[in-house]
């Protein structure tokens, strides 16, 4: 199933996507869309659940996200693009739970940034807890999967000393949704074709096939070195075609600019590029 959040910032309502693409509101059932409150749903009718009223607003579709570990690098022609060696182990990083956002909500160029990237990338929210997980048994912890944009600010990354979580963690840096599908609906989370543009030119193309460590090496190596809650989200890296590797002039984003990406079958995001503003107390996510 597609399972969703929408409403407005800080009120979104539990939802599922039905198998003609309407939007359903599951509030009567839960208070709350964790991954928890999915797993208890059991076999859900979904067509005698009411139609949510317009075109509301999605949300990150999951509550509960303790953590986001991400995966660096983990194409090929991506590590070439970025100057950086092809690695030998998945390159893990984090970023911050304050970087969240809904996956069609404004994504603001931090203050003073002159090099804000994009990057789209297969997520993977995790159903289970995991510690020293083998690979054979990897995929039957994952609650779901989603699309994720990590976008990047390629100076605060990479000239600020060795913390790529300067780049990572921004307000707005991470773009997820529109939904979680749940794995029955993924036939092979390794052949997905994946895209993103920038006001409508193509810029990245790829497929999860073509991952240096697969989802299932993924979850079984970070959970050696950080255990992995329910609702926890993993972001597998992205294929080539980021502004930093583009040639002969690289490409950053600026205010004004969108960008559109998708994961087959996952669904498609759409982000507005704008100035920095002081968020105060807004709620993100």
């Amino acid at each position: 199933m597609k399972f969703c959040r929408f409403g407005a910032r800080g009120s979104e309502k539990p939802g599922v996507v039905d198998a003609q693409g309407v939007l359903r509101d599951l509030s009567a059932m839960v208070d709350r869309l964790t991954v928890a409150a999915i797993a208890s749903l059991g076999d859900l009718d979904v067509e005698s659940l009411p139609a949510a009223e317009g075109a509301p607003r999605y949300g990150v579709p999951v509550e509960g996200i303790g953590k986001i570990v991400a995966i660096g690098l983990n194409y090929e022609d991506h590590a070439i693009e970025s100057n950086l060696p092809i690695p030998t182990e998945p390159v893990m990083f984090m970023k911050a739970l304050s970087s969240l956002t809904g996956p069609n909500d404004e994504v603001m160029i931090p203050k003073d940034s002159t090099h804000t990237d994009w990057e789209v990338e297969l997520g993977v929210v995790i159903g289970k807890t995991c510690r020293y997980v083998e690979e054979d048994d990897a995929l039957a912890h994952v609650a779901g999967f989603t699309v994720a944009n990590d976008v990047s600010e390629r100076f605060n990354q990479k000239e600020r000393g060795s913390q790529w979580s300067k780049g990572k963690g921004h307000d707005t840096f991470c773009p997820v949704g529109p939904w979680l599908v749940t794995p029955d609906e993924v036939a092979d989370c390794q052949s997905l074709d994946m895209f993103l543009d920038v006001n409508g030119e193509r810029m990245q193309t790829g497929n999860t096939r073509t991952m240096i460590f697969g989802v299932k090496q993924i979850i079984s190596y970070v959970s050696r070195y950080i255990t992995l809650y329910p609702g926890d989200l993993l972001i597998t890296g992205t294929p080539p075609g980021v502004g930093e590797g583009k040639k002969p002039d690289k490409i950053f984003l600026k205010a004004g600019d969108t960008m559109r990406l998708g994961i087959a079958g996952l669904g498609e995001q759409q982000q507005n590029v704008v100035a920095w503003r002081h968020l105060g107390d807004e709620v993100l996510g």
